[in-house]
């Protein structure tokens, strides 16, 4: 078994494969940016290292920075969560090459399979295909527009080396297609560090459904039951359950042993998924997930295994203990994601901040995994999931029951969250009645009226703190350290000013000609120019907030007095975009 496991992530994941480390007698190692230097995740860590900067780009997905935290821990696992590096194959060559275990598939089982274009070829070279589309790098935007024309839209783009929905866009017709591209591989770049993109038909009501596999050293491979995702917005999951509800046995059987086909195929070891999408009876290879998934915990509530466990044992280099008949089910499983979002009629607005209140539920047959406590902050730069609600039942209808009742105990105050709409996702009769697909969130279920409870300001009692370096003496021995104090505890010699906060204006009201962004984020593109004639609704500028990219638009037709922003620009709540007049 391992010694010592660094895990190169934050958040809910990083404190999931502490507790489990900590279970094992596995010593671990947190890494942190400026951001999360108080996060929960270092505090349960048995050792904490700063990686530096804010952004992702800066911190956690700063190789260089990782590795030398590597070195000083001394640590010989490393566990990559889900995002970030997690699927990069450069990253998981650079920690082999020092010769340590990277605590996941082969690099050339992520180079084949984390590559949603080539892992298309692979799964179709063993006779399980993928739904129709084009399985090379998109470069034209011809090519989208010609493919469309011939096998009807709406087409999917999506990021070529990403998963759950970052980068992918949805083009209804040619006249969109530039736009999306655009977009697509703009998102592809900020979440997943490339940004090549593929396209693929987009199904009209599918369900989506996917086989959790593990894989030894020795070559045993065995699928361990499916989820069904499909409750979704903006083609990334909300609610996840197992087993896939009215879903036939015969297509389970062949599914999962798609599933292991495919695994087979580019030799990959330790946990992974092999995602589909089912529609009439037809199932189709829609691409692997080369690590862990969020939404394990409903597999480990319906088999009893703890998937983490198993990829610590499997990294360590030991056979499964169990075979494929020797897997049973039990019961089903609901996960709600608690992600940083105002479900604000449908519009999915997210909502960083810092939590003042935290009251988790409890109860029989209850999880909760979060990263996360009151006081914390959920920062703009990195993913907005706050925390996942997983409880268990002996059917289906017991364990939705037993959500909604968790969901009405949990509290989480000084950020808006999408507890609103989950539930009104599960207490909705075509949910119980499984009739939803990976669509029917957004054209069918009426959020209207579905928004989080208004905000109240946290109180301003505590400080802003600044990173100081300072003269302290220790047993009578004088270093010079780095503290994060109080702004106002005195200035420190060529050291700048803290900063203040902006005036932020007052958020316009139905159609105001005050353009004002109703969240912090960065500007990414404007869209319009002083001078220009606008209608409304018509988008004037691109917001990206917590890794998603949010239209700003006009409430009023009109012609654009000033432009008040410009690409790269960080706003806040209310901050004044444009003027039309």
């Amino acid at each position: 078994m391992l010694q010592k496991v660094l895990i190169a992530n934050r958040g809910e994941i990083a404190v999931r494969v502490i507790r489990t480390c900590r279970e094992l007698g596995v010593a671990t190692v947190a890494v942190y940016s400026e951001l999360d230097r108080d996060a929960l995740h270092v505090r349960l860590a048995d050792e904490a290292y700063a990686l530096g900067g804010q952004t992702a780009a800066e911190s956690y997905m700063n190789t260089e920075a990782i590795l030398d935290a590597i070195s000083k821990s001394g640590a010989d696992g490393v566990h990559p969560g889900y995002g970030f590096y997690s699927e990069n194959t450069d990253f998981a060559r650079a920690i082999t090459e020092r010769g340590v275990t990277f605590i996941g598939p082969p690099p050339e089982a992520i180079e084949v399979m984390g590559d949603k274009i080539s892992s298309r070829l692979a799964a179709a070279a063993v006779g399980v295909e993928g739904v129709p589309g084009r399985s090379e790098p998109a470069t034209d935007l011809a090519q989208i527009v010609s493919f469309g024309e011939t096998h009807g839209w709406p087409v999917a783009i999506k990021a070529a080396y990403g998963g759950g929905g970052r980068g992918m866009k949805v083009v209804q017709a040619p006249e969109e297609a530039a736009e999306a591209m655009e977009s697509a591989a703009r998102e592809a770049l900020s979440y997943f560090g490339r940004p090549e993109i593929y396209f693929e038909k987009y199904l009209a009501w599918p369900r989506h459904i996917e086989m959790q596999i593990l894989a030894d050293t020795q070559g045993n491979t065995v699928w361990i039951g499916e989820r069904d995702c499909s409750a979704q917005r903006r083609h990334q999951k909300l609610i996840e359950e197992s087993p896939a509800p009215d879903f036939p046995e015969e297509v389970r059987q062949a599914m999962g042993a798609a599933a292991v086909k495919v695994a087979k195929a580019c030799g990959y070891v330790n946990a992974g998924t092999v995602e589909f999408l089912y529609q009439d009876g037809e199932f189709f290879f829609l691409e692997m997930n080369t690590r862990l998934q969020v939404e394990h915990p409903i597999t480990e509530m319906v088999s009893g295994l703890d998937l983490v466990e198993w990829q610590l044992r499997i990294a360590s280099g030991e056979p499964l203990g169990f075979t494929q008949e020797e897997i049973t089910s039990r019961g089903h499983a609901i996960e709600i994601r608690i992600n940083a979002e105002d479900p604000a009629g449908g519009r999915f607005l997210p909502s960083p901040g810092t939590i003042t209140t935290f009251r988790a539920p409890s109860g029989p047959g209850v999880r909760l995994d979060s990263g996360f406590e009151a006081g914390d902050t959920v920062s703009q730069f990195y993913d907005n999931l706050v925390a996942k609600l997983v409880v268990w039942g002996a059917d289906r209808e017991a364990a939705r029951r037993r959500a909604l009742r968790a969901l009405g105990e949990f509290e989480i105050g000084g950020i808006a969250t999408t507890i609103p709409a989950d539930v009104a996702i599960l207490a909705h009769e075509d949910f119980a009645s499984a009739r939803h697909s990976t669509n029917w969130v957004e054209t069918v279920l009426d959020l209207s009226g579905v928004s989080a409870p208004a905000l109240v300001p946290p109180a301003d009692d505590e400080e802003p703190r600044v990173l100081r370096e300072v003269t302290t003496e220790v047993d009578g021995r004088r270093y010079q350290v780095k503290l994060w104090v109080p702004a106002s505890g005195g200035t420190t010699p060529g050291k700048a000013p803290t900063r203040t906060a902006k005036p932020r204006a007052a958020v316009a009201g139905s159609g105001s000609g005050t353009v004002t962004i109703p969240m912090q984020g960065t500007i990414v593109k404007i869209l319009v120019a002083e001078g220009d004639s606008v209608e409304v609704g018509q988008t004037i500028c691109v917001l990206e907030a917590m890794k998603m990219e949010n239209s700003i638009n006009a409430e009023k037709a009109g012609t654009v007095k000033e432009i008040k922003v410009s690409s790269g620009d960080s706003v806040g709540p209310g901050d004044v975009v444009a003027l039309i007049e």
